[in-house]
């Protein structure tokens, strides 16, 4: 059976860990996080039928987030962006390496990493050095 979904896969700029990222997330209080994105979305249809912005740090895909919306944000230079808003519920995935991109990325559901089971979100995350050397080798 083919997805009706699609994921977008996206750099974590200025992010050096899940647990950073977890941090910024949480600090917010908020059920809602709000990314903005210089280009829009020509698959939004399929974005909100049940897909995820999944975050790369440090080379390697580490967590997802479900897109609720995409939303216009009109920029102080008047131009249109888009504003992907994602749940802040954040779920974590096996490690799968990535190489650097610029913008976002379409990912595939049979491209995208699974989630991990329950019961390791509560292990202490491992070194993000040693995370992309694991993922490299096919170790998850």
């Amino acid at each position: 059976m083919v997805a009706q979904y699609i994921n977008l896969l996206k750099l974590c700029v200025g992010v050096h860990s899940l647990a950073d990222l977890t941090s910024r997330i949480d600090a917010r209080q908020s059920t809602e996080t709000l990314h903005v994105t210089r280009m829009w979305p020509k698959r939004q249809s399929e974005l909100l039928n049940g897909g995820s912005l999944y975050w790369v740090i440090k080379g390697v895909i580490l967590a997802r987030q479900r897109i609720i919306a995409l939303d216009e944000v009109i920029g102080k230079d008047g131009i249109r962006r888009c504003g992907i808003r994602l749940d802040a519920a954040l779920i974590q995935t096996e490690a799968a390496p990535r190489r650097p991109f610029q913008g976002w990325r379409y990912l595939a559901p049979t491209s995208s990493p699974r989630d991990l089971r329950r019961a390791r979100k509560n292990e202490s995350d491992l070194p993000t050095s040693l995370t992309s050397a694991l993922a490299e080798i096919g170790v998850r």
